[in-house]
């Protein structure tokens, strides 16, 4: 058991990491797939050039997305809601594979404790069961399994205040309706 737990977190990590460099090759200063010249990146912004706010990324595929700084539309709630007082720094979902993968990347100023105990209490009432182990390494972090197919993970990282929540999912297609 203690291997399986293992390696799934190492899925569900590279997962993870996967989903963050997707989301970093969808910013702005991707848009024309060229990095801007330094004579464009020092001229004053015109009507033409990327904004810095955030935006919904085109999707890779139909039922594929994801973006930085909000939800992506669809995004499953229910299944992940946001911690109340929680900003959301990236999401993504893509329902197009089996199990379908969701992601969510938030902050907040709380304890990575009570970040742990608010999605341990949300994903126990759709009836995931969290597995034992309480961390990797230094860093927080919890599994949980739903009909011996479904995974979740949830890692927490606090510095200066503030914990960063990294919740990545492996689910039924049903599940991401």
């Amino acid at each position: 058991m203690k291997e399986f737990r293992e390696r799934r977190r190492a899925a569900v990590a590279v997962a993870a990491a996967g989903t963050l460099l997707a989301l970093a090759a969808c910013t702005p200063a991707d848009q024309g797939g060229t990095a801007p010249s330094s004579a464009s990146a020092s001229a004053a912004p015109t009507a033409a050039q990327p904004s810095a706010t955030a935006s919904t990324s085109p999707p890779a595929a139909p039922g594929t997305s994801a973006t930085v700084g909000a939800m992506v539309p669809g995004f499953p709630a229910k299944l992940l809601p946001v911690m109340p007082g929680a900003k959301v720094v990236s999401s993504s979902f893509d329902k197009t594979i089996t199990p379908a993968t969701v992601a969510l990347v938030g902050s907040i100023s709380a304890p990575s404790a009570e970040v742990l105990a608010f999605y341990t209490t949300v994903l126990a009432a759709q009836g995931f069961q969290a597995v034992p182990g309480e961390s990797v390494g230094a860093v927080p972090s919890k599994d949980f399994l739903r009909n011996d197919s479904e995974t979740v993970n949830i890692s927490v990282i606090e510095a200066a205040g503030i914990s960063t929540f990294t919740i990545g999912a492996n689910v039924a297609p049903e599940s991401v309706k």
